[in-house]
């Protein structure tokens, strides 16, 4: 029988058996602040009624941890607290409250749906309630109800839950942080088995007791010449020739002596071929397990015999490649020195071959003296690559281009160095006019000019820029009349004219300079 059926039924049966109306019962309960009224008979009846409700009191008491009386308008009466309940006295301030309002709000229709079924005599189930005390706190409870008499008056024995709330929410986190740990493991082991299969080597997992084969990678299926079902349960043994089995023997002695042996070569059953084997010892689940690794012999020698004549012929394709590339294509060394470059970009920086830029500075023809080829480099040095910078390259012979770069670094070479693609932009060159043979109209096109020129052109030329835009405005406001243009610009005919003439604003006729 569960403890709230227990608290109902002793309830129950002290207001049953002991004749005693509710005031009598506040008395039992522990009522706070009011006097129970005076029994109805003698001093005889008066003592029994008191060690009854004594009696009475410490069950509830003992049932539960928090007994409220509520009326019929859900106003609280009287508060009991259990002995083993150590809350203080906040909960003796919810007397004269209505307890709906006492407690969560996700608590109140729990409590109206209580005291309806315990007024209707009906075992109603019992409610967890977080229950408010001052402070803004709340405290759950699994809260049972019965009616007391008539007056539909109702007493609610509560247990706190704050202790099994605590346990639901340590095992809450435990059973996240294990979810966490078990996906972690799915992910290495999704890892590890990719690892296994892909790997060149050929591995065979075997119990370190029986020397059975556990498992084997494709790699070690291809070696043996036979399939995954058949090797699963074989013996060591049977891998290997007889004659080479000995060495086998050792080679896994040594292992399990914490020894760290080299590889061995031993035979095949067929007796034609010859692979090096390596071992090592791990644990899993309990078990100690043997893992050996196998490669043809000779492999190293025959795999580079086999790789010189691709790689020879790889790389005679990408020369080929970069020598006919209409792009720039130049390596650098660590010093900022040309090491390679291609005839396209012979031909941007106006040399001849390849060994008349090798060892020179890249920035003596590309971007900005000092600037463009340093914050590439320092890009370069965090991010391993650049993309599309903008700047410019130029010639031995005074012709510059627009350009951009894209850039990668190749620290893991044996020599580690720079490689720089460099696209000109042709198509940019009618946005900026050369510099010398006419102004420019815009300030974007003054901005272009940095780098390309010195400061001391870049003022001179901005000062012939205004100098005309102020006499196209003076002529535009003075409806073309150049004496009045001239007085607007504080400039005498003659200077004006001159100034014209410079600038070849308007055809001039040779006796008005004069």
């Amino acid at each position: 029988m569960r403890s709230c059926d227990i608290s109902n039924y002793m309830v129950t049966f002290a207001i049953e058996t002991i004749n005693l109306d509710f005031w009598e019962l506040r008395a039992m309960a522990v009522s706070a602040g009011t006097n129970p009224r005076p029994p109805k008979s003698g001093s005889g009846a008066k003592s029994k009624a008191v060690g009854d409700a004594q009696i009475t009191e410490r069950v509830i008491a003992a049932a539960s941890d928090l007994a409220l009386v509520v009326d019929r308008e859900g106003l609280i009466e009287s508060v009991s607290i259990g002995e083993a309940f150590q809350a203080g006295s906040l909960w003796k301030k919810l007397v004269g409250k209505r307890w709906k309002e006492t407690v969560a709000p996700d608590s109140q229709t729990k409590v109206e749906r209580l005291l309806a079924d315990a007024r209707k005599d009906e075992a109603g189930r019992p409610r967890e309630i977080n229950q408010q005390v001052e402070g803004g706190d709340e405290v759950p409870f699994r809260f049972s109800a019965v009616r007391l008499d008539s007056e539909q008056r109702v007493v609610a024995l509560g247990r706190e839950l704050r202790s099994l709330w605590n346990l639901q929410q340590q095992m809450l986190g435990a059973q996240q942080a294990m979810d966490r740990e078990y996906g972690r493991l799915r992910q290495a082991e999704t890892r590890y088995r990719l690892l296994f299969q892909v790997a060149s080597e050929g591995v065979v997992v075997a119990d370190a007791v029986t020397l059975k084969v556990v498992e084997t990678n494709p790699a070690a299926v291809s070696l043996l010449e036979e399939s995954a079902h058949v090797l699963h349960g074989q013996t060591l043994q049977d891998l290997f020739a007889k004659r080479s089995w000995p060495a086998v023997q050792a080679l896994i002695a040594a292992v399990e002596a914490g020894g760290r042996p080299s590889d061995i070569q031993v035979g095949l059953p067929d007796g034609q071929r010859e692979i090096l084997v390596s071992a090592s010892l791990f644990r899993q689940s309990g078990a100690m397990l043997l893992l050996l690794r196998m490669r043809p012999f000779g492999d190293a020698q025959g795999q580079s015999a086999r790789l010189v004549g691709p790689a020879r012929a790889r790389e005679s394709r990408m020369l080929a490649v970069l020598d006919a590339l209409p792009d720039g294509f130049v390596i650098i060394g660590e010093n900022r020195s040309i090491l390679s470059a291609n005839p396209a970009f012979c031909d941007m920086v106006q040399e001849a071959n390849e060994n008349q830029v090798i060892g020179q500075p890249l920035d003596r023809w590309l971007g900005r003296p000092g600037v463009d080829l340093n914050i590439m480099l320092a890009n370069l040095r965090e991010h391993g690559s650049v993309r599309n910078f903008a700047t410019i390259i130029r010639g031995n012979y005074g012709a510059s281009q627009e350009a951009m770069v894209s850039a990668v670094a190749a620290n893991d070479a044996k020599v580690p160095c720079m490689g720089f693609s460099i696209r000109t932009a042709p198509t940019r060159l009618a946005v900026v006019p050369p510099v010398g043979l006419q102004l420019p109209r815009s300030v974007d096109q003054l901005r272009e000019l940095v780098g390309r020129v010195s400061l001391k052109e870049i003022v001179r030329e901005s000062a012939d820029l205004i100098e005309r835009l102020c006499i196209e405005a003076a002529l535009k406001v003075s409806g073309d009349n150049r004496a009045s243009a001239a007085q607007l610009l504080g400039l005498s005919r003659q200077g004006f004219y001159l100034k014209l003439r410079r600038h070849g604003l308007g055809d001039l006729d040779p006796t008005e300079t004069t």
